[in-house]
């Protein structure tokens, strides 16, 4: 036990200095857990004369330690948390922490709420760590789960205004994520910027509720207005996480203004669908597209043209450092950040070879 409290110690400095230096989230580094010390036998007492001679006592064994079991809920099946989960795993393994994993086939409260549910039933999860898919309907299940005496990290999505320390919801221990405003701002930087500051902008989106892409829709808009008059936000579409969606509600943009400049898919799916219509009419380099999330898709279309920018989150690391944190708390550490920020690696195809940025695609 005193190996691991260690070895979170040193974990916890790291996002310390992480959170003090403003910096995007730093690799990691892990060290494999050993076992403590073995407790040295007590001295045998001398026999009473009546007695037989008393034998040696036997040593005393290892103290054991607890395994911690600890669950990760996703928000849907994605490349995204595909490498969130390998993240947790990677700590859990070098941590000696047990990680069960439920995913929901589709981003909706009702596919995740029974899962939700079922992991509480289960009585052994001692944390549960989750991407909330709505910041609003996601506020009671995860009330009953922490009533139940489960603990509750959120990644990559909040609950409530995702501030933990003042804000309407605070019993979860922690958000960890990127800073998705900011994230919107860089997307739409770029497209303005790409267009020479003129012209007309499209944002392709998701669900209205979810805390991550509604904040890069908002840092999206912000930016445009603040800082380039000429730029024109024609319109948002939602996709339902559906990409052949997002293709039709595309494509019809694209018929109502033929001039359109670019599109901001604001994540997997969204800019999946933006990707695929501008490239089936010929359009790669004329419409500029902007993708949130470096999947294989997204990197490929940025390799032959059609994407200009991707924008990375660091799923890993927000898999890790949930484990990370989880641990720390299940073993008795009181100072654990409200909020972690993960940062971000945009991505070019100037530097897309770059071992140091390539180490970001989702896998």
């Amino acid at each position: 036990m005193y190996k691991k409290q260690v070895l979170v110690a040193f974990s916890l400095a790291l996002v310390f200095a992480m959170l003090l230096s403003s910096c995007g989230a730093p690799a990691a580094t892990t060290v494999a857990p050993t076992t403590a010390p073995a407790t040295s036998a007590p001295a045998a007492t001398s026999a009473p004369a009546t007695q037989a001679p008393a034998t040696s006592a036997p040593a005393t064994a290892a103290p054991t330690t607890k395994t911690w079991k600890i669950g990760f809920l996703a928000g849907t099946v994605d490349p995204f948390y595909t490498t969130m989960q390998r993240g947790a795993a990677q700590a859990a393994a070098d941590l000696g922490v047990d990680l069960i994993t439920q995913v929901p086939s589709t981003w909706n409260v009702t596919a995740q709420t029974p899962m939700l549910s079922a992991m509480v039933a289960r009585g052994d999860l001692n944390l549960i760590f989750l991407a909330p898919v709505d910041k609003d309907a996601m506020i009671a299940p995860l009330q009953a789960a922490n009533a139940a005496g489960i603990p509750i990290i959120t990644v990559d999505t909040y609950i409530g205004n995702g501030d933990y320390a003042a804000g309407p919801v605070t019993f979860p221990l922690s958000f960890i994520a990127s800073d998705n405003y900011l994230g919107g701002q860089i997307a739409c930087r770029a497209l303005a910027d790409a267009l020479n500051k003129t012209g007309k902008i499209y944002i392709q989106n998701v669900t209205p509720g979810i805390s991550s892409t509604d904040a890069r829709e908002q840092g999206c808009k912000d930016v445009l207005k603040a800082e380039y008059p000429n730029v024109t936000m024609v319109g948002v579409d939602y996709n339902g996480d559906d990409a052949t969606k997002a293709q039709a509600q595309v494509d019809a943009e694209l018929q109502k203004y033929p001039d359109l400049g670019g599109i901001f898919g604001t994540n997997v799916f969204s800019a999946q669908g933006a990707g695929t219509v501008v490239k089936n009419k010929g359009l790669s380099g004329k419409v500029k597209v902007v993708a949130f999330d470096a999947t294989k898709d997204a990197i490929n279309m940025l390799s032959d043209g059609t994407v200009d920018l991707v924008i990375a989150q660091k799923p890993g690391d927000m898999g890790f450092f949930a484990v990370e944190m989880a641990m720390a708390y299940l073993d008795g550490v009181t100072s654990i950040p409200k909020h972690i920020p993960t940062g971000y690696a945009v991505i070019t195809r100037d530097n897309m070879n770059d071992p140091n940025i390539s180490k970001f695609f989702y896998k």
